[in-house]
This record gives structure tokens, C-alpha cells and sequence, in this order.
């Protein structure tokens, strides 16, 4: 099982920096929405199976400003599951591979 989350790395110096975004940030203490300058990436991890909180990163990668997060999402998701049975970890006949998405 896969999961497959955008987070933002704010910076607060980052106002100066070309390549940063407008990232959501809720709440931070104050109790509302607000936009913080940063970087957004796009993480995918594995999941336990289970009563567990167990992870495993796969793969991350920062979103450009700009970027269409469904296909950038797509085809990373793509990318880790090509990888995994490259890599032995997923077998025909195995349960298949269950993605978990954040609709936010």
C-alpha cells in the first residue's frame, strides 16, 4: 500500500527566492488558513498494513510553481510502482498495489 501526500517545506526568508511557491498552511497556532512562502513536494511512502503508524519514504520530489500536481502525481506514482517490481517487491499473483491519495 501506497501513500501519496504534497507537504510544504516553508521558508520564511523565502519571499526573495524565484523558484518558491505559495504553499497552505493551516492553522499554525492561529486557528486559520494562511499561505507561507516555500516549497511544496510531492511524497510518496509505503504504508504497514495494520494498527501500525510504520512508513517507509519512496520517493520525494518539489513541485515546480506552476506545475499540474494530478499529472506530476501520475506519473511519479508510475515511476515508484515500476521500481518496485523492478525491484522484486510486487509479483504477479500478489494482492494488488493500493494507492492512497489526499484529494486536498
Amino acid at each position: 500500500m501506497l501513500g501519496v501526500d504534497v507537504s510544504s517545506w516553508w521558508g520564511p526568508d523565502a519571499d526573495a527566492c524565484s523558484d518558491r511557491s505559495f504553499c497552505h498552511a493551516l492553522g499554525r497556532g492561529l486557528g486559520k488558513h494562511q499561505m507561507v512562502a516555500g516549497w511544496p513536494y510531492s511524497i510518496v511512502a509505503a504504508l504497514e498494513t495494520g494498527r501500525t503508524s510504520w512508513t517507509a519514504l519512496l520517493d520525494a520530489i518539489w513541485l515546480e510553481p506552476g506545475a499540474d500536481l494530478a499529472a506530476v502525481t501520475a506519473v511519479q506514482v508510475r515511476e515508484v510502482v515500476e521500481r518496485l517490481i523492478k525491484a522484486g517487491q510486487w509479483q504477479r499473483g500478489q494482492p494488488d498495489v493500493l494507492v492512497v491519495l489526499d484529494a486536498g
